[in-house]
């Protein structure tokens, strides 16, 4: 089985006042704009949130294809490593993709491509060629990386990067996603003209 979580507790600051998982796109809230882009490569969906986020998440995801749960943040505003940590615990596959409410780009051919550099490892993780790596669209290996993410918020430690430190992982080479899709796989919408400006590739 294929996991996927979803990272949806954030407060958005740069986006403003209102849930930018709920952010209108093209009618459609931007969260299931995202599990919507997730159905065909994976098998179930865990959405990680706040406890005040539960009902209007799960109203945007109602009806959706696939099993559907909710892992809320034990401590709210702890970062993405908790809510990584929290939508690894209950997500039911031995690995499971993580990506950003803000990713609706999202491309099912590099999550496949992620699930499959994963294999055997503990992650995989997009690098970009200017060194950056996208930790929020990548697969883990959930026991592994959840374990890691907990002893790294333990220690203090909240670079992104740390939970990998003590992991098997693979470095999945841009040149290799370009060979499978774009980069707009990995765009994300922080803010509201970001939204707006998006929108259009949605329109019916």
């Amino acid at each position: 089985m294929r996991s996927a979580v979803v990272l949806a507790g954030g407060r958005s600051t740069r986006y403003g006042d209102g849930d930018k998982a709920l952010a209108d796109l093209a009618g459609t809230p931007m969260l299931r704009r995202v599990a919507d882009r997730l159905a065909e490569p994976t098998d179930e969906l865990v959405v990680n949130c706040r406890d005040d986020q539960r009902a209007a998440h799960r109203d945007a995801l109602d009806g959706y294809p696939n099993p559907v749960r909710v892992a809320e943040d034990p401590e709210p505003d702890e970062g993405p490593m908790a809510g990584i940590a929290a939508g690894l615990r209950a997500a039911s596959g031995e690995y499971a993709l993580v990506v950003a409410c803000d990713m609706p780009f999202v491309d099912p051919a590099v999550v496949d491509l992620l699930f499959d550099r994963a294999a055997g490892r503990d992650a995989a993780v997009p690098e970009m060629d200017d060194g950056w790596y996208q930790t929020t669209q990548a697969v883990y290996r959930a026991d592994a990386m959840a374990a890691a993410c907990a002893d790294a918020l333990d220690r203090g430690d909240r670079k992104i990067l740390a939970p990998l430190e003590s992991l098997d992982w693979a470095a999945v080479p841009e040149a290799d996603v370009a060979a499978v899709s774009d980069l707009e796989s990995f765009r994300n919408l922080n803010t509201r003209e970001a939204v707006e400006d998006a929108a259009e590739r949605f329109a019916p």
